[in-house]
């Protein structure tokens, strides 16, 4: 975490890596009951968060050992392993391990 703040209207929180510098996640709070009612269906029920790593059965046990729910077989594809998982609010994420230089990942490493 790098910052948190909380006003009356709203409340927020900046996260990144350990030790990185670059990209960041800012998550806000639902404010008004009409945000409230799409806390976990911001897509429409479909993956819109993607958690990379460079060991995939590393954090894909780490998980499962601390109670994430994998909500969907694990899938071998062209582009590298994935598994979809729900967090605390029911979104959907995939947790994948890339294969280097693979075209489908060229946009995001390169």
């Amino acid at each position: 975490m790098t910052a948190q703040t909380h006003h009356s209207t709203s409340s927020t929180l900046v996260m990144l890596p350990c030790g990185r510098q670059g990209t960041t996640l800012l998550l806000a709070k639902a404010s008004t009951p009409q945000e409230e009612k799409s806390i976990g269906n911001q897509s429409g029920g479909r993956v819109f968060l993607f958690l990379s790593t460079d060991d995939f059965w590393r954090n894909y046990h780490e998980m499962v050992q601390k109670g994430v729910k994998f909500i969907r077989d694990l899938l071998q594809t062209e582009y590298g392993t994935v598994a979809v998982f729900k967090d605390l609010y029911g979104n959907r994420w995939d947790l994948v391990q890339h294969i280097q230089g693979h075209a489908v990942n060229l946009r995001f490493f390169s």
